[in-house]
């Protein structure tokens, strides 16, 4: 079985190359190269994604099918909606974007995962998520509540299209929350989807699903031409899954 290694600035392979169901890693598309502000553009800009394990080399990745939450599928089921609005009617909420972006990825790097031994969140890949915050493509929302960060995930922007990472929660319901947060922003600034990568149970009880590779990777060529939105949030933007206006 071939696997495309790659040296640092090397062009990544065509995504349809990647292995298929026939092979041990369905997937997997190349191995090296680096993590590097221009190599990681350039792969999120082509629908793919690092993601590897203590002691192995840098592994890349374009699934197929690619697990998808389009913007306008998200459900909000009825317990964390009657959450979310009670926090908002109390004023104990605060969604922020990018005020504590190095505070969640060490926390998301730090969660445990079911059936996970260990983190793929190593410390070369938080450095370099921290460089490529820093370069304006990498953004975290977080779900603050009662003053403190309670939960919250991180993702990646490049121009329209969003990539989600990773997320973790110090309080029931404060990952969701996020997402929530991240979701209503999305249709506000009219983003249709948000990659998920890979297909938990998790994230299909949420409205994510399943789309050819194909048209994944088109629509992230057409929406990373366009360009980005200002990474703030506005709480009006709640009304969009909210039956109430949230108070002033």
């Amino acid at each position: 079985m071939f696997l495309p290694w790659l040296d640092p600035g090397d062009p990544f392979p065509d995504p349809a190359e990647a292995w298929d169901a026939s092979q041990p890693a369905p997937g997997l598309l190349a191995a090296g190269g680096a993590l590097d502000i221009d190599s990681l553009h350039r792969a999120y800009s082509g629908g793919i994604f690092p993601w590897f394990s203590e002691g192995q080399p840098i592994l890349w990745w374009s699934t197929d099918p690619r697990m998808v939450l389009f913007t306008d599928e998200f459900r909000l089921h009825r317990s964390l909606r009657k959450t979310l609005a009670k926090l908002i009617a109390d004023d104990r909420l605060e969604l922020r974007m990018d005020s504590a972006f190095d505070e969640v990825i060490r926390a998301c790097s730090g969660s445990a995962r079911p059936g996970q031994n260990g983190t793929w969140i190593l410390p070369q890949m938080v450095e370099a998520y921290q460089a490529f915050h820093r370069a304006g493509y990498a953004h975290s929302v977080e779900a603050w509540i009662d003053g403190r960060l309670a939960g919250g995930l991180y993702c990646v922007g490049i121009g329209r299209a969003v990539f989600g990472e990773s997320m973790f929660t110090r309080a029931p319901d404060a990952s969701k929350i996020a997402l929530a947060g991240l979701t209503v922003f999305c249709r506000h600034h009219g983003i249709a989807l948000i990659d998920c990568q890979q297909n938990t149970q998790h994230l299909a009880s949420l409205g994510a699903r399943e789309i050819d590779r194909a048209d994944f990777v088109l629509q992230v060529s057409q929406n990373a031409e366009k360009p980005p939105p200002a990474w703030r949030f506005d709480p009006v933007y709640w009304n969009e899954l909210l039956p109430t206006k949230p108070p002033a």
